[in-house]
């Protein structure tokens, strides 16, 4: 059953907030640069362009360098421990530039912040951060920014919100002119045994199809050429809605206002439908690559993963993807050493790896988080024996990938160039239909530009061409 439409922020609050940011742009003390440094996913991502967004509206310009800001602002994850202890590490770091430069400000924002517990800890280990919020209040940043600057006292401010709320109408500041996120729907609610998401994200709402599709229009209409749909899964967007769009309805919509590309994630295998399939197939827009986490190849590590899906289930969504769209490009995220995970199992992983044949991987060891299900499994895996496992499943699919890649040569790509090579300043780089990195040799003026390139050699994980007959776009 469908609930009621998800709360939006009321444009009161919005306005309130953008009066902040005149106010604090007016203020003789306030900082003049920032540095923002991010960690973990693409939501992430778009956080910090929201929060720069902000600061921008505040006055501040970017510096690349933290040791030259004069406020640096962590959007942490969560996800995995390693993350989370990089970004406390980074932190404490910043503790001796405090010395240097006691005016200097010091805040830290995102899941890690949202975790349970966390907002305590910061205030008892870490006095020199000046302000700290989780995930459901980042629009209220300037309101808390104005208060650490005219109380010159440190701001905390954690809301503990399941349902939480959705802005909408705050500033952006891109990091592409060309390429732009959508947020689509904020939250989960499949609550897996090893993530700690719905915990820090909540739970899923929906923004409505209209400001999407306004988002969309307004971001066309600003010369952008791709746009990628951000969720933790995608493919439940609208269930919360009364009479809203379903996900593939979302994608028909938006492949009619014209965007050269379109791209989504993540979506969850459980949640894939045949009419998405369809939807996709038939599009001229939506990009065919699509990043489908399988995590397990073992029904039983998926049942105990709380997946709801099996090996063959997975397996048959990835038969009629490739049925309908041939050249699809499928990526995938896998965990390894969860907790009784055994040899067979992992070796069941390896195998539906092989039987893919994925385009790329994002490989992981189990991480324990904190109030999941299975931070408190019993059967953990040694490190030497997770080491062996990751060092084998990478290699596997380092092979796959050389192999896809290879396979391409010959083959003409629609190449959308972002730049300069980072490698070879004299190259161009961009990303092809299929997420791929490309390089050519080319001049300057094509840059946001979409060439046709033919594809000469692959590296490990790009590859390389001339630009050959076609339009030009």
């Amino acid at each position: 059953m469908r609930r009621t439409q998800p709360a939006l922020v009321a444009r009161e609050e919005i306005e309130r907030q953008r009066e902040r940011m005149r106010e604090i742009a007016q203020m003789p003390g306030r900082p003049r640069t920032y540095c923002i440094v991010t960690y973990g996913c693409q939501m992430n991502e778009h956080d910090s362009e929201t929060l720069a967004g902000m600061l921008r509206e505040m006055g501040m310009e970017p510096v690349e360098r933290r040791e030259d800001a004069d406020f640096v602002l962590f959007n942490t994850c969560c996800i995995r421990d390693n993350a989370e202890r990089r970004a406390l590490g980074n932190v404490t770091w910043l503790k001796e530039l405090k010395k240097e430069r006691p005016e200097r400000m010091i805040g830290v924002c995102g899941c890690m912040v949202q975790r349970p517990g966390m907002a305590e800890r910061l205030l008892r280990q870490y006095p020199f951060v000046d302000i700290a919020l989780g995930t459901h209040n980042l629009y209220r940043f300037p309101e808390l920014m104005a208060q650490a600057l005219t109380t010159r006292r440190r701001v905390v401010e954690v809301v503990q919100d399941d349902e939480g709320h959705i802005p909408e109408d705050l500033p952006v500041c891109r990091q592409s002119p060309t390429h732009a996120y959508i947020t689509i729907m904020y939250g989960c609610n499949n609550f897996c045994s090893y993530c700690i998401v719905p915990y820090v994200r909540g739970r899923e709402r929906s923004r409505s199809a209209e400001a999407i599709l306004q988002e969309a229009r307004a971001l066309k209409a600003d010369g952008v050429r791709e746009i990628m749909l951000l969720g933790q899964n995608v493919n439940s967007y609208g269930n919360d809605l009364q009479d809203g769009m379903t996900f593939p309805q979302l994608l028909r919509a938006l492949d009619e206002t014209g965007i050269d590309r379109i791209r989504f994630m993540t979506s969850h295998p459980k949640d894939l439908s045949d009419e998405l399939i369809e939807v996709m197939a038939g599009a001229k827009h939506i990009c065919h690559a699509l990043h489908l986490p399988v995590q397990s190849g073992s029904d039983r590590v998926l049942a105990s993963m709380n997946r709801r899906y099996t090996r063959a289930q997975y397996l048959e969504r990835v038969r009629r993807l490739r049925e309908r769209i041939p050249d699809i490009a499928l990526t995938t995220d896998l965990i390894v050493a969860y907790p009784g995970e055994t040899e067979e199992d992992f070796q069941q992983t390896c195998s539906l790896v092989r039987e893919v044949g994925y385009d790329a991987a994002f490989t992981f060891i189990f991480s324990p988080r904190e109030g999941t299900r299975a931070a408190s499994m019993d059967g953990r895996i040694d490190e030497a024996t997770a080491t062996r496992r990751i060092e084998e499943l990478i290699a596997l699919q380092k092979e796959n990938t050389r192999r896809r890649l290879q396979a391409m040569v010959g083959s003409v790509h629609r190449v959308l160039v972002d730049g300069a090579s980072r490698r070879d300043a004299q190259q161009l780089a961009g990303k092809d239909e299929y997420g791929i990195t490309v390089n050519f040799p080319g001049e300057g003026s094509l840059v946001g530009k979409i060439v046709p390139v033919r594809i000469g050699s692959a590296g490990e994980s790009t590859l390389r061409g001339e630009i050959c007959e076609g339009e030009i776009l």
